[in-house]
Parts: C-alpha cells; sequence; structure tokens
C-alpha cells in the first residue's frame, strides 16, 4: 500500500497539481491585499469617504459605532462590507484565471496548428522509386 501511495504521489499531474494550489494560495493573498489595501480605498473615498471593511450591521440588541466595538461586545453582526471586498476579490481572482486559460489555449491551438512533417515513405514506394531510378538509368 506505501508503494501504492508513493506512485500515485510522485505522478506528474498530483506534483503539478499541488504546486498550483501553493501558487493559488499565495496568489489569493496578494489579490485580498490588492482589494483591501489597493482598490477598495479609492473607492471608498469616491464614494464619501466609506471604508467597507467597518461595514455591518448589528443583528443583536444595543447600538455601537464600530465594527470592533460590537465584536468586543459579543454582538451578532452581518459584516457586508468584508461580503463586498470577498465579491471583489473572487471577481479578480476569476477574471486572472481566465486569462491565464485563454493564453495557454491560444498557445495550445499554434502548437496544434503547426504542420507535422511528412510521413516516410512505405518500404514498397522507396522500392519502386529505386526501380524506376534504375529503369531511367539504362
Amino acid at each position: 500500500m506505501l508503494k501504492e501511495f508513493k506512485a500515485f504521489a510522485m505522478r506528474g499531474n498530483v506534483m503539478d497539481m499541488a504546486v498550483g494550489i501553493i501558487i493559488g494560495a499565495a496568489f489569493g493573498k496578494i489579490i485580498a491585499s490588492m482589494v483591501a489595501d489597493v482598490l477598495m480605498p479609492p473607492i471608498g473615498l469616491l464614494m464619501g469617504k466609506v471604508d467597507f471593511s467597518q461595514k455591518f450591521i448589528n443583528l443583536g440588541d444595543g447600538d455601537f459605532e464600530t465594527l470592533k466595538a460590537a465584536e468586543a461586545a459579543g454582538a451578532p453582526v452581518m459584516k457586508w462590507g468584508n461580503f463586498v471586498n470577498q465579491v471583489i476579490n473572487f471577481v479578480i481572482v476569476a477574471f486572472a484565471i481566465f486569462m491565464l486559460i485563454r493564453l495557454m489555449n491560444k498557445a495550445k491551438k499554434k502548437e496544434e496548428e503547426a504542420p507535422a512533417a511528412p510521413p516516410a515513405p512505405s518500404k514498397e514506394e522507396v522500392l519502386l522509386t529505386e526501380i524506376r531510378d534504375a529503369l531511367r538509368a539504362k
């Protein structure tokens, strides 16, 4: 069983998938930072200095000025601003993956379109050509 697992784990597809998952996780963190730190502040500024990461709906009793205060009090909150950030993260990651796959498909299509070398003549054709050439030489 250990040999089977080792053979499975060392196959090319499994290793490629593992590398893809690791790179994808790192890419996700970069996109999350880009959305939270680069995109959302100007969007919030354009919408009247709104910080989406701090937008919430209080589902409990009491009135809280900030999300941090509501969380500190243990109040149930719906963090709709964080949801907006995550939707934007998803759209950016999905678009980036779409562009990558599109690029890969174009490269693969160009590979397929390249003309294949003509097949080598069969033994019969080679023999007939030799006979023809021998008859011409006489």
